[in-house]
């Protein structure tokens, strides 16, 4: 049932009635396209799939991660997707992707990969761009609605962030070694939509979070006299540059700070390795790399602020076997809840990300914690 003007009352920061967005119009989505998105519709509304209709991703690196969020994304129906990536197929590439075959060995991925991504839908469409990524500046990324940037070093992730930053560009990232891996989002500061049944007490705007806010509400009502509230939010993230300096959250008991999960650490000590010696580290071509990246895990582990029963030996061991391996489970697994941040951050009606999710592929749980500069008490 439809509300009339006198049905919905809004309640916002301002004091003044929020505009309500407007709806998808048939140039937004053909007739064609509502026939062939009818169960997402259904899911998530038209406007948001209006939203992804018009939003062009950007895809840093194609390998077992990059071919899973490319499939989420293509099948959700984005309007258009720019693969990148300027290394050539191997071998090792065929054991865990399922865009490219034999015959490409050699040829560029991102090229290799175009074609099959292509098939998932003919609607979307996909560019290609095998140069360079580093030195591109904001201007590049400005013509792109959120850029995901896989299997890259730390550094090259804070260049493209900042860039992306500067360009008001949506960024995430993500990495997938062995049986572990990590999300991160930096979406600036994002406004989304929470719709719930309306309760007896008054949503009251303010601070819910360190980091979310809720900015406006308003209430619709349906048939039966029933109301339905609809709450905007907004959050403000960190730059993956104030990320890797921050710490858990200070007013955690020790029992929580304990229970952080030791990938964690792992990620942050992997990536100081890789910035201090250009590499991963390989524990067979140099037998000291695990005694220098246990080191490294340790540091991480102090600068997170986690007491030192959160680093176990053996798993530390178990993550440095993993580096450079990639699994299909693990990198569906990943990639599926990367692609689907995404979906929610273009959609503007889920709860996104905030900020770093990391996967315990022995354990299978994928927490996620909050890590911002956090003021001194």
């Amino acid at each position: 049932m439809s509300a009339t003007m006198e049905d919905v009352v809004s309640n916002a920061a301002d004091g003044e009635t929020a505009p309500q967005p407007p709806p998808a119009s048939k140039e937004d989505i053909s007739a064609e396209e509502v026939a062939l998105y009818d169960r997402q519709i259904r899911l998530w509304g038209m406007e948001a799939q209006a939203r992804m209709r018009n939003a062009h991703i950007l895809l840093v690196t194609i390998k077992a991660l990059g071919n899973e969020i490319a499939k989420n994304l293509v099948l959700a129906g984005i309007g258009a997707i720019t693969v990148h990536d300027s290394e050539t197929v191997t071998e090792e590439d065929l054991g865990a992707q399922f865009f490219i075959e034999e015959e490409l060995v050699g040829g560029n991925r991102a090229e290799a990969a175009a074609p099959a991504i292509q098939k998932l839908n003919p609607r979307v469409q996909v560019k290609v761009d095998t140069a360079a990524i580093e030195g591109r500046d904001m201007g590049f990324y400005k013509q792109f609605s959120t850029v995901i940037v896989t299997e890259a070093d730390l550094g090259t992730m804070i260049s493209i962030n900042d860039a992306c930053r500067e360009a008001g560009v949506a960024f995430y990232a993500g990495a997938c070694y062995g049986l572990y891996g990590y999300c991160f989002a930096d979406l600036i500061k994002h406004q989304f939509v929470i719709e719930r049944e309306k309760g007896n007490i008054e949503t009251k705007i303010g601070s819910e979070t360190r980091t979310r806010k809720i900015v406006r509400t308003t209430t619709k009502k349906e048939g039966g006299g029933q109301y339905r509230e609809f709450v905007t939010k907004e959050e403000t993230y960190s730059p993956l540059s104030q990320v890797v300096k921050s710490q858990v959250d200070k007013s955690w008991r020790p029992k929580k700070k304990k229970g952080v999960s030791a990938v964690l650490p792992a990620v942050f000590a992997l990536w100081k390795f890789q910035e201090t010696h250009k590499r991963l580290p390989d524990p067979y071509e140099h037998k000291e790399d695990t005694k220098v990246f246990m080191a490294a895990v340790h540091d991480a582990r102090n600068d997170l602020g986690l007491p030192l029963e959160n680093v176990d030996a053996g798993f530390a061991i178990s993550f440095l076997d993993s580096v450079g391996t990639e699994l299909s489970p693990v990198a569906a697994i990943l990639g599926g809840m990367l692609a689907q941040g995404v979906i929610n951050f273009l959609g503007k009606r889920e709860q996104p990300l905030q900020n770093f999710l990391v996967y315990d592929g022995d354990s299978t749980n994928a927490p996620i914690y909050s890590l911002h500069a956090q003021e001194d008490d």
